[in-house]
């Protein structure tokens, strides 16, 4: 059995060295960009971030996997636990200035369920953090923790939805449209950012069509220790199915009806 508050607690330190590469970086005039083979940006800070973190788990967890965004996957064997780490969420807006980032570090047992997160926005001044049957908190200015509860909206009508943007929806695309003529409010957060929201209850839905299991393990955790609920654009639980859709969980099944409609 593994203890899942050491666990966390390393998860932290991860977090508290991700901080600091990633807060040097930002805004820095020699910060040097490229773009990957899926033409989406990578900094000097995103690979700095992710080759410290594997470092620390190598000493410190040298039994367990690593899947990072920016160095590769292993092949998963259901037999070890793995990290899932996006050394910076949210890159696009790194590069240009805008605080809304974050390092993404999630714990995934073997069977692929995430049983540790944390998402830490220095520029933010805030993380957040769950481990499985321990609740979800938020720190603000590293001050002390606040647990975490969802909305209790019960309508589409009344509730508050975040997305990313227009880009990727396919086949769902209309459907997304009319969606927000019918929620009370919506606005276009994206990234870790809305469903963070919703883990605090000031954001009843958030949803993403295209993401990888970097870019979901964290939030995920933390949203379902929050009281809500977290699967992708069909209802499959988890973080491994492609897309996003986090709620209070009351909402849950009419989006999804909705949204696939």
């Amino acid at each position: 059995m593994r203890d899942l508050a050491q666990d966390l607690l390393l998860a932290h330190q991860l977090a508290d060295v991700a901080d600091w590469i990633s807060r040097d970086r930002y805004q820095s005039l020699d910060l040097v960009i490229e773009t990957k083979p899926d033409l989406t940006p990578v900094t000097d800070a995103d690979k700095a971030v992710e080759r410290k973190i594997r470092e620390v788990l190598a000493a410190q967890r040298p039994d367990d996997l690593i899947v990072g965004e920016e160095f590769g996957t292993p092949s998963l064997d259901g037999k070890n636990y793995y990290w899932v780490i996006d050394p910076i969420d949210g890159t696009k807006n790194f590069l240009r200035g805008i605080p809304t980032w974050a390092t993404l570090i999630g714990l995934c047992n073997p069977e692929g369920e995430v049983v540790v997160g944390v998402v830490s926005a220095p520029a933010l001044y805030r993380r957040w953090f769950a481990a499985l049957g321990h609740g979800a908190y938020v720190s603000e200015n590293s001050g002390e923790p606040i647990q975490l509860k969802v909305s209790k909206v019960r309508e589409l009508k009344d509730a508050s939805l975040s997305y990313s943007d227009l880009v990727g929806w396919g086949q769902r695309r209309e459907a997304i449209l009319l969606l927000q003529e019918r929620i009370w409010r919506t606005r276009g957060l994206g990234d870790f950012w809305s469903h963070m929201l919703v883990a605090e209850g000031a954001v009843d839905i958030s949803v993403e069509p295209t993401l990888a299991l970097w870019d979901m393990a964290a939030l995920d955790i933390i949203v379902r220790e929050a009281g809500g609920t977290f699967t992708n654009l069909d209802g499959t639980p988890g973080s491994h199915g492609g897309n996003a859709v986090a709620s209070n969980g009351l909402l849950h099944h009419d989006f999804l009806a909705a949204l696939n409609s």
